[in-house]
């Protein structure tokens, strides 16, 4: 399953669980990208829980948005990821460092109000 919402007009919320297929994907990520397109300075709460594996066509679905998806990053500020599975939240914290202007924090699952504090923040 892949959601995603808009609960205010800076904010865009991502829940992944499961294993996704390419046309979860194709719907997930156009509904994204339609969602964040008036976004600036904004954050995302990202929720990945039981992940599976994509399959391949779900990856090249992602990997043919690659250019549209960088693109999309510079609408927003910081990213928590809230994940039940250690090596996802190593994964994004990794990844946080790796993209400049763009923090990313992880926390565990049950941590939500921390994360919801250090969107708002800046500070967990």
């Amino acid at each position: 399953m892949l959601k995603i919402t808009k609960p205010e007009p800076n904010r865009v919320d991502i829940e992944l669980s499961g294993k996704l297929d390419a046309d979860t994907m194709a719907k997930g990520l156009d509904e994204l990208l339609a969602l964040s397109q008036d976004v600036n300075n904004g954050v995302m709460l990202y929720r990945i829980t039981s992940i599976a594996m994509p399959d391949l066509g779900a990856i090249a679905v992602e990997l043919s948005r690659l250019p549209k998806l960088f693109g999309l990053l510079s609408r927003f500020d910081r990213c928590a990821v809230l994940s039940d599975a250690a090596w996802i939240r190593t994964a994004a914290e990794v990844e946080g460092a790796l993209l400049p202007g763009f923090e990313i924090k992880s926390f565990e699952l049950g941590q939500v109000d921390r994360a919801e504090a250090w969107l708002k923040t800046g500070m967990a």
